[in-house]
């Protein structure tokens, strides 16, 4: 015991060295004993037979293997600056996690916060995430990466023949996979595995939310973080049987004949893998950038739509913090899209919801200062706002705590707030006048309730008291009702 807890602690002159169940790994070492490790695996390299599989544990090693320097991302094309270093070093062998912790000492038991970051389920990367100093207010960080876009959700007949009439979904199979590694050896970067919150922001905050639907995930984690993303992101989700389609479809792109059998798929080139899925037409999708962030209900790792999971309470109502910033994206077609967006989102309340915005026939479109024009205004209403109201509603119906919030800050540069605004304020300590979100997201991770001293009071959220939170430039203010009139008319999550 004596030996484990040195070998879990030990400085060398080279960085620290921790033992993992599946081996030793040597990480950097940071003031006040704690350390950064970078570039853990937890997977074995999902390339070859593995192609589209369950992802497995490595290979356990006996030697302490460096995870000090940076390491590959998953395949993706190039979307913009954002993710071209990533797009840069992407590799199929990319199941790595990180770790930051600031005691390296088993039986510490700090509270852990577990990153899944965004990009559409198709871009983005973990690494930088763990060179945040957050783990100075007292709480490990992991930051896990997934199989992306089609090398993580492709379905396939021939696929579901293999493995049991299922298949897509791999990108949240290897989600678990990182969790249950969390389960099994936080303890010994000083983490409390009882005490596990899960948070994302866009398509991370789905992948958060279809944690909370999916059997296999339950006993992963305690708490949960939203951050402008839901399990259904207001989009009908796909069955097995459409994502098999779309999966014949991009292989069809990619050059394969319809009958092609599971070796074929294996044997196909990343490149071209990703070229098809970008130039497949979606089905029954306005804009093909939410490719994979259409819900895939394969029966093994969800077993029903999102909607119908949670209000027939079939979901793990874990403490909540989820929210959405005041202004996200843009509507897909513009403005001349936004009636014929309406009349199909709403239904029958489609007329009343027109009204609304001030597009019915003689009306006056209603643009608004923070939210911006009524197309910017739909789409985030549609994508972000009424989904987040309705898995509100959904989760403190079964008894889950839940915090709402809406991020509206504009710095001195005077940028406007847009999509993942938050996100930096979440991870670098606020200085006077910014808005204190590390202060709550941690006080939040650390006790599973936001509020604490010195904070402006949070209030909860429930159906009877839908309140949230403000985030703007006079300091947190807490509301109520958010965009309920509209938001009352849809409530898809």
């Amino acid at each position: 015991m004596i030996a484990a807890t040195l070998l879990a602690g030990a400085l060398s002159a080279a960085g620290p060295v921790v033992a993992t169940d599946d081996g030793p790994v040597r990480g950097q070492a940071i003031p006040g004993g704690g350390g950064v490790f970078r570039g853990i695996r937890f997977a074995k390299p999902p390339v070859g037979p593995l192609r589209w599989r369950a992802p497995e544990r490595p290979v356990p090693w006996r030697q302490p293997v460096d995870a000090i320097t940076e390491h590959a991302a998953c395949p993706q094309p190039v979307y913009g600056d954002w993710n071209r270093a990533a797009s840069g070093a992407g590799a199929e062998d990319c199941l790595f996690l990180d770790v930051r912790t600031p005691m390296l000492r088993t039986g510490a038991k700090l509270p852990v916060m577990v990153w899944i970051h965004g990009g559409g389920n198709r871009a983005g990367a973990g690494s930088g995430t763990v060179e945040s100093r957050i783990t100075d207010r007292g709480i490990v960080v992991v930051s896990i990466q997934y199989r992306l876009g089609a090398l993580g959700f492709l379905s396939h007949p021939a696929l579901s023949r293999e493995q049991g009439g299922h298949s897509g979904n791999y990108a949240l199979m290897d989600q678990q996979l990182a969790l249950s590694w969390v389960q099994r050896n936080i303890a010994a970067f000083g983490g409390d595995p009882a005490r596990v919150t899960i948070a994302g922001e866009s398509a991370g905050a789905q992948d958060v939310a279809l944690h909370q639907l999916a059997p296999a995930s339950r006993g992963l984690f305690a708490q949960a973080i939203q951050e402008s993303g839901t399990a259904g992101f207001g989009v009908p989700p796909r069955s097995l049987a459409q994502n098999e389609r779309l999966g014949m479809l991009i292989t069809a792109k990619a050059g394969l004949a319809a009958a092609s059998g599971t070796a074929a798929l294996r044997q196909l080139p990343v490149g071209r893998i990703i070229a098809a899925q970008e130039a497949v037409d979606v089905p029954d999708l306005d804009d093909d950038s939410f490719i994979w962030l259409q819900a895939v209900v394969d029966g093994r790792v969800l077993r029903d739509t999102p909607a119908r999971l949670l209000e027939s309470g079939r979901v793990n109502a874990v403490p909540l913090l989820i929210g959405m910033n005041a202004r996200e994206l843009t509507l897909h077609g513009g403005r001349p899209a936004a009636v014929a967006t309406i009349r199909r989102e709403f239904g029958n309340n489609a007329d009343a919801a027109l009204a609304f915005y001030g597009l019915q026939p003689g009306g006056t479109p209603v643009d608004d200062p923070r939210l911006g024009d009524v197309t910017l205004q739909l789409a985030d209403d549609l994508t972000f706002r009424c989904p987040t109201i309705a898995t509100s509603v959904a989760l403190s119906a079964r008894g889950a705590p839940i915090w709402q919030y809406q991020f509206d800050y504009t710095p001195p540069s005077g940028s406007a707030v847009s999509h993942a605004s938050e996100v930096r304020y979440v991870f670098d300590r606020s200085r006077t006048g910014e808005p204190p979100l590390q202060d709550y997201w941690v006080r939040f991770v650390k006790t599973g309730d936001p509020n604490g001293t010195g904070l402006p009071a949070w209030p909860a959220f429930t159906r009877a008291r839908p309140a949230y939170l403000g985030f703007g430039n006079a300091g947190p203010v807490a509301g109520k009702g958010l965009r309920a009139s509209i938001c009352r008319l849809r409530d898809v999550p």
